[in-house]
């Protein structure tokens, strides 16, 4: 009987060592999939994510099919692998691939006593193995199939790589959820920051996350994170990495994150898509002509932007800051009232046309933007909509005038749920047009000291419509300077008509303008619709003395280790498009805006103490709020405004370009002002010439009493010479505390 079973349990042996054989040979032979060759394993390349940088090298952004940026093993911190040793794999650095103890320990506790806690067997290299290739399905024999393969893969990865290798590639495959891969990734996602800057107990936290990485998430779930952590460091002083004192003084730290994520809260998210779209078409070129194949989402390229990091966040800064004032205060405005009544009509308009008339009032949990965060709430559609139709909208966009080199871009107040870029909406544009107005009567041959009829305008031939002042003055003429820097409209309107308007049509699309001019005088308040992108460009060529320049994105793009593949060339040619003569008397003006005229708020009330010009915009009924100014080293523009004009705030103390956009670049700029390198960079003033500032040496308004007593005393005045003549003009513009306009009446100098 005793023999009986002797010879069964070998034969059962023999069985089981032929199916056992059987099934090695299945697995080597690629009947359960391909099992990689030595070689094979030498050329493994994980695909790696492009890396976008900001002009001072800070990461702004990814491109990636899998979140994943590669480090060697001289970044990784030395507690960082510490860390992972002593708590994945204690004898990692003794076994070679597979840990027999281990192994035997899970098939007695784990397999032969169910003992839950007993542990896994796997070392770091088969893990490895199976971050690098994945697991597949082949039903029951899923198992056994995926742990076979992942031995045969550590026991080949150990023969060919080093240990530090197969430590530096297994961080970087790892996953840490949240679509995040790699040690460098995970280090930036939770604590903004490199790898190598890691700290002992971030190590820790990062480690103890590859237990399961979302229930051992720092931001979902701080409590689990934190007692994880302890356990590493634990982990850590058992196998002598950490002194008992270190340990207990780092378990009582509390878990500090600086969570980051760069694909919904990155600091230039709508400056990213323009990334990706001239990335890919630079690529796109270079593969055409290249025998490599260049993936922007897959090839681990550093992409080097012209975005300034800095100026970027104080944009950012400026738009919470005061958007958040001003939502604010239009919140409170159509809450009551006949506001609120206006509001409900477009709202059951909204709701029509949405076809949500009956679900009006079915109330869900949603997400709500706010700017001191993100809330949610159980609120219905309709009141969804009142939120969406009262929401400030606004744009920004600074760029370099003299090579276009884009230094801020912020596309919205939120990317994640207001993903259309601003900068690109089309909206009426004011007052800011009356530049390009001056502009063309400029090259037309007029002069700042030119003077514009002020008096009551009814023009019959467009319905009798009469423009009128912002402050309702009538009377007198005011010099084209300060009918520009006061933002007079009867003036303006003059000027529209004593200029050519196809010369004026051929200015504006010289300027780059896409929407086509009506030959109506209305054209001249800024009827015509533009974008904050063309307006910018148009402004910058009156600071770069009439050229019109391209924005630009991108300055180099280069390989991981460093090689170039594309870089922006520095001299590019420019279309002149406006008189350096005209550039120079405009700016003259519009600086004269700023310091005296809408702008003046800059210095007195924001204490941006650089010169600069600029002109606000207000649209009818303070529908769009508009301001631009510029210097010769940096051109910023902002725009301000509601999803429809119809909402809009009543007063202009709230909805003016001077109240409602101003600030955002008064804001930027004063933040830019106290940093010595930006102040350097970007504020250090206009330097107009001064024939073009003399040029303004007029007074700016003139009554018509006065204009008519100076003509009869010099007619009446049988002795007055031209000489005595210029005299008495001279004396006449001392009392207005300007120079001479003498020379605007009879075309002579003083």
């Amino acid at each position: 009987m005793k023999r009986k079973l002797i010879v069964f349990f070998v034969k059962l042996s023999l069985l089981g060592l032929l199916l056992f054989g059987i099934f090695l040979g299945c697995i080597y032979s690629g009947v359960f999939g391909h099992v990689f060759s030595e070689n094979e394993l030498k050329e493994f390349k994980n695909e790696t994510a492009s890396l976008v940088v900001s002009d001072q090298g800070k990461l702004i952004g990814k491109f990636f099919a899998d979140n994943r940026t590669n480090v060697s093993y001289k970044q990784l911190p030395a507690d960082l692998v510490n860390a992972l040793v002593a708590t994945e794999d204690a004898r990692y650095f003794e076994h070679e691939g597979v840990d027999s103890r281990s192994l035997l320990r899970v098939l007695v506790k784990s397999i032969i006593l169910q003992q839950k806690s007993a542990g896994g067997g796997s070392t770091i290299t088969q893990q490895l193995a199976k971050n690098m290739f994945g697991r597949k399905h082949y039903g029951f024999l899923s198992m056994p199939v995926n742990k076979t393969k992942e031995i045969i893969l550590a026991y080949r990865l150990e023969s060919i790589y080093s240990k530090e290798d197969i430590l530096t590639l297994y961080l970087n495959t790892v996953p840490f959820g949240e679509n995040v891969l790699g040690i460098e990734a995970a280090a930036h996602r939770f604590f903004n920051k490199r790898v190598e800057k890691l700290k002992i107990e971030e190590s820790a936290v990062l480690i103890g996350m590859l237990k399961a990485n979302t229930y051992y998430n720092p931001r979902l779930y701080p409590d689990h994170a934190l007692g994880r952590r302890n356990i590493v460091l634990e982990q850590m002083e058992t196998y002598g990495y950490l002194t008992e004192d270190k340990t207990d003084q780092l378990q009582k730290l509390p878990l500090k994150l600086d969570y980051a994520n760069l694909e919904s809260e990155g600091p230039a998210n709508y400056y990213l898509v323009q990334i990706r779209k001239e990335a890919s078409k630079i690529l796109a070129a270079l593969n055409r002509r290249s025998d490599t194949v260049y993936d922007l989402k897959k090839s681990g390229l550093i992409i080097e932007t012209t975005l300034d990091y800095d100026l970027q966040q104080y944009a950012l800064g400026a738009f919470k800051s005061h958007l958040g004032k001003m939502q604010d205060r239009l919140n409170r405005q159509y809450a009551r009232g006949t506001d609120k009544a206006l509001l409900d009509v477009l709202v059951k308009k909204e709701l029509k046309r949405l076809q949500l008339e009956d679900l009006a009032d079915v109330k869900k949990v949603r997400e709500v933007f706010t700017w001191n965060g993100f809330t949610s709430d159980s609120i219905s559609i309709r009141d969804s909509l009142v939120l969406n139709l009262t929401l400030l909208h606004a744009g920004l966009i600074a760029m370099d005038p003299n090579d276009g080199f884009i230094k801020a871009w912020v596309g919205g107040i939120d990317f994640r749920t207001q993903p259309y870029d601003q900068i690109f909406a089309q909206r009426q544009t004011a007052s800011a047009f009356k530049p390009i107005l001056y502009a063309s009567a400029l090259e037309q041959g007029a002069m700042p000291c030119h003077y514009l009829d002020n008096n009551k305008l009814v023009l019959q031939d467009y319905d009798d419509w009469q423009p009128q002042n912002y402050d309702h003055s009538l009377g007198g003429k005011y010099s084209m300077a300060a009918s520009l820097s006061r933002s007079m409209n009867i003036p303006t309107v003059n000027l529209f008509f004593q200029q050519d308007f196809d010369l004026l049509s051929s200015t504006w699309k010289a300027l780059g303008f896409s929407q086509e001019l009506n030959n109506k005088p209305s054209v001249a308040l800024g009827t015509t619709t533009a974008s904050l992108y063309e307006m910018a460009i148009s402004y910058a060529a009156f600071a770069n003395s009439g050229k019109r320049i391209v924005p630009v994105f991108i300055k180099e793009i280069k390989t991981a280790d460093g090689r170039s593949l594309y870089r922006h060339p520095k001299a590019v040619l420019q279309e002149s498009v406006l008189k350096e003569s005209t550039s120079g008397l405009l700016t003259a003006m519009l600086e004269k805006a700023v310091k005296e005229g809408t702008g003046r708020s800059m210095s007195n009330i924001y204490g941006v103490r650089s010169s600069l010009a600029g002109k606000t915009g207000t649209s009818q009924d303070y529908g769009d709020a508009w301001f631009l100014a510029y210097n010769n080293d940096l051109v910023i523009a902002t725009r301000v405004g509601a999803s429809y004009p119809v909402v809009h705030f009543r007063k202009g103390s709230d909805g003016s370009g001077s109240a409602l956009a101003l600030p955002l670049i008064a804001k930027t700029l004063q933040q830019a002002q106290k940093n010595s390198t930006l102040k350097s960079k970007y504020l250090r003033g206009l330097n107009t010439s001064d024939r073009y500032s003399e040029a303004l040496a007029c007074v700016d308004h003139i009554d018509d009493s006065d204009i008519e007593k100076f003509f009869d005393d010099i007619f009446r005045d049988k002795n007055m010479t031209f000489e005595k003549a210029s005299k008495k003009a001279k004396k006449q513009a001392k009392k207005g505390k300007r120079k001479s306009w003498f020379k605007r009446v009879f075309g002579k100098k003083d």
